[in-house]
């Protein structure tokens, strides 16, 4: 029997399960190490009688982890839109709610990518092509897949594929029921299945030596310190999350997408009713801030939103969080530069990165899948050529 070589998967979130599975089912003895309780990481599902993620979560029919998830019967089941709940999308505009997008909006959100040229701010380059206003609405839009504070100012190749998937017909974002941490749960079952060994609160300070390749699959910051490696850095978004509980009210907003700045506040058990009691509804808003915003900045933009569309809203709620988000929302590319550009997956000696801010294609968490699929067919080529030498 050919002898595969032992492979380390640092980091137990989305990437790092995924790299976990993919590997222990090319025949590789896999151990996974997850510095917290559990796992999950960016993916987790608060415990209790409100399951919420970190921050708004969505899962893209359109990318290669949604053929992957469903090929091994990890999708689970999803959390159906009803047709009325989707009736009540809003759009906060000139300072009022409205409950259609403007037309040059919709428009320029048909561009395809390949149309927006990669060396030019989105908001130049959409300028040109659908007006200044239209401009100013889709690069707000477009924050709900970005966590930025300025959309406007990245690169318009990189913006325009986010508008364009958030705005597709049919929609392509979906909902684990449950929340993602039942995603989490589903995949940490394969992968005990398969023989991974997974230990959590077991947190690597050093690297393995001489114990065959590595995946790090962390943040991007925190694989820098575990590499002692200053230059994996790149830029992403500075966000406020906040997570409100309100008491039912007939007819609230199922979204409210702030086109005046951007802005998301979304009602997640309008599709998933068991994310909160009975009787309650679980909200979480993103408010992306700049580099000089503060909490309070976030919380204030919120609270306009919410006074607009969620009367009586104080006296309702049951329960809030508040948290910033900084460098945990993905990878965003200034003009002139790609995916291509991002740290690479390989860093030689054996190790590969894998998560959302390195150096492969897709759309939120398809960067963590990808990259991660991509650090282990690495890892197992080179390992395979080393068995050869041996």
């Amino acid at each position: 029997m050919r002898q595969t070589k032992h492979l380390t998967v640092i980091g137990g979130g989305f990437a790092g399960l995924t790299a976990a599975v993919t590997a222990a089912e090319a025949g590789a003895r896999v151990t996974l190490h997850e510095a917290h309780g559990t796992l999950g990481g960016r993916a987790r599902t608060a415990e209790g009688p409100y399951r919420t993620n970190e921050g708004p979560h969505a899962l893209y029919s359109g990318g290669p982890h949604w053929t992957w998830l469903k090929q091994r019967d990890l999708l689970g089941p999803l959390a159906p839109l009803p047709p009325l709940e989707a009736a009540r999308l809003r759009f906060h505009r000139d300072g009022a709610l409205r409950r259609t997008p403007p037309l040059g909006f919709l428009r320029l959100s048909r561009r395809t990518p390949e149309e927006a040229p990669v060396d030019v701010d989105f908001l130049s380059w959409a300028d040109r092509v659908a007006g200044p206003r239209a401009a100013r609405d889709a690069a707000a839009f477009s924050g709900v897949a970005l966590f930025h504070h300025d959309p406007g100012a990245l690169s318009a190749r990189f913006v325009q594929e986010r508008l364009r998937r958030s705005t597709s017909l049919p929609p392509e974002a979906h909902y684990p029921r449950g929340g993602w941490g039942r995603l989490i749960d589903r995949m940490a079952a394969r992968a005990w299945d398969l023989g991974v060994r997974i230990e959590t609160s077991s947190r690597v300070d050093a690297l393995p030596v001489a114990d065959g390749p590595v995946v790090v699959a962390t943040s991007l910051a925190a694989a820098a310190r575990l590499l002692d490696d200053p230059g994996l850095t790149w830029e992403s978004g500075r966000t406020v999350l906040v997570d409100l509980v309100l008491r039912h009210r007939a007819g609230d907003p199922f979204v409210i997408s702030d086109l005046d700045a951007p802005g998301w506040i979304e009602r997640f058990t309008a599709q998933d009713p068991g994310l909160a009691p009975a009787g309650e509804q679980l909200l979480q808003a993103q408010l992306p801030i700049g580099p000089d915003g503060s909490k309070a900045d976030g919380v204030a933009h919120a609270e306009r939103l919410l006074d607009l569309g969620f009367p009586g809203w104080r006296e309702r709620t049951v329960q809030r969080r508040v948290a910033v988000s900084h460098g945990r929302t993905g990878a965003v590319d200034r003009p002139g530069t790609t995916w291509r550009d991002r740290p690479a997956i390989d860093r030689g000696d054996g190790v590969y990165l894998a998560g959302d801010q390195v150096a492969a294609p897709g759309v939120l968490s398809e960067v963590s899948f990808t990259s991660a699929v991509e650090a282990v067919s690495l890892a197992l080529r080179a390992t395979r050529l080393d068995l050869k030498r041996a």
